[in-house]
């Protein structure tokens, strides 16, 4: 474990020059594609959403940049972010649907994406570390300084705003995404997930030829694990296919940067390997759509026909000429494999203008399925009301 105290290692004034040139960069770059969404967009009341029959969209809750949720056993909903750098708790005190309180337990992050509670601890995923903050439940008015768990994370901002989540095996798992849009990084850390003690000892790859995901869960029946993986830019509108893909075990190579979707040699860097030397994913969905985060649902409001599904959010294609994505779709699992998907929940996409951005999805207490949304700053609660 590492000593609080002693923080980041020491950075070069030039390096930490063409930091913050890389940062600005890159904060530049979503500002103006936040811009273009922005633009003309429509402002839709959550009960437009278009759910199955039954089934109802309100807003949650309402915070900036909201992005991976993490649930306490108490309804606590805890909520990371990107640029705000802020990480939120939110509660429903009285049971209607609606997070009373806001609060934000920590300030100041670099870009805290990922969050995960274990042991009554909240693990907080910055782009070159992971922070865990004790007792949180009973502190959140007065956090103290964060214990830093693991500061070997690699600190590129392209793809390295982190998922985070706690496996059957008591391990932390964390995603490492490439450091570009396609090349053959030379440190085996990237495009991988990670797994380690809660301590941050004893870390190794779990799985690698991951070119970028921000969402796995395990599969309640098999405890296999399950994960999204966004495809490279700038083949067509049609290719490469994203992934969701599943690892019972570890030691994997899922293909990147040498074939894409289990189909398609890379142009640049498929040196004469061949798609069959890796593992294919489970599910090929539509190219560009952003897939993140999912969870199987394992609660039980929803009727019988909406269990044993695994939940996944579309967060939206950039660079395709019509968009696509924006939604949340519903995958059926049978016998441990995928038997088949459609659209969940829909409607922030309107005109070919997007008005929201689904990022992650999390099972409350009582069965309902939270969204979150990083362009319109919400939170969302879908619930079944027959």
């Amino acid at each position: 474990m590492t000593d609080p105290e002693a923080g980041r290692p020491r950075t070069s004034g030039a390096a930490l020059v063409s930091r913050r040139l890389r940062v600005m960069f890159w904060l530049s770059m979503t500002a103006a594609v936040s811009l273009y969404w922005w633009y003309g967009r429509e402002q839709l009341d959550p009960g437009q959403l278009e759910v199955p029959p039954g089934f109802i969209a309100t807003e949650f809750a309402s915070v900036a940049g909201a992005r991976s949720l993490a649930v306490a056993p108490d309804g606590t909903v805890y909520v990371g972010s990107r640029y705000p750098g802020l990480v939120y708790a939110l509660r429903d005190r009285d049971g209607d649907g609606r997070a009373e309180e806001v609060d934000t337990v920590a300030r100041g992050l670099d870009t805290p994406n990922g969050v995960a509670l274990y042991n009554g601890a909240l693990y907080v995923a910055e782009v070159g570390r992971i922070l865990r903050y004790d007792s949180i439940a009973s502190r959140r008015d007065s956090l103290p300084p964060p214990i830093v768990v693991y500061a070997d994370l690699p600190t590129e901002e392209l793809h390295g705003w982190r998922y985070l989540r706690f496996g059957p095996d008591g391990r932390l798992y964390v995603a490492v995404g490439a450091p570009c849009n396609i090349c053959a990084p030379a440190d085996s850390l990237y495009a991988s997930i990670l797994r380690m003690r809660p301590d941050g000892s004893e870390a190794e790859v779990y799985a690698r030829g991951i070119r970028n995901s921000v969402g796995f869960d395990w599969n309640p029946d098999t405890g296999a694990l399950w994960f999204s993986d966004n495809g490279r830019d700038w083949l067509g509108d049609d290719a490469p296919p994203d992934e969701l893909n599943v690892a019972p075990g570890p030691g994997l190579h899922f293909g990147f940067p040498h074939c894409h979707g289990g189909l398609i040699p890379d142009p640049e860097l498929a040196n004469g390997r061949s798609c069959d030397e890796f593992t294919p994913p489970t599910v090929r969905l539509p190219a560009h759509v952003a897939a993140l985060g999912l969870r199987f649902y394992t609660g039980t409001m929803f009727p019988e026909s909406y269990r044993d599904r695994l939940y996944v959010a579309e967060h939206g294609s950039w660079n395709r000429s019509v968009p696509d994505g924006y939604r949340v779709i519903a995958v059926r699992v049978a016998d441990g494999v995928a038997a088949g998907q459609e659209v969940f929940a829909e409607g922030w996409l309107r005109r070919r203008r997007a008005w929201g951005r689904p990022v992650d999805v999390a099972v409350m207490p009582d069965g309902a399925l939270l969204v979150s949304d990083d362009l319109a700053g919400k939170v969302y609660r879908i619930a079944y009301r027959p």
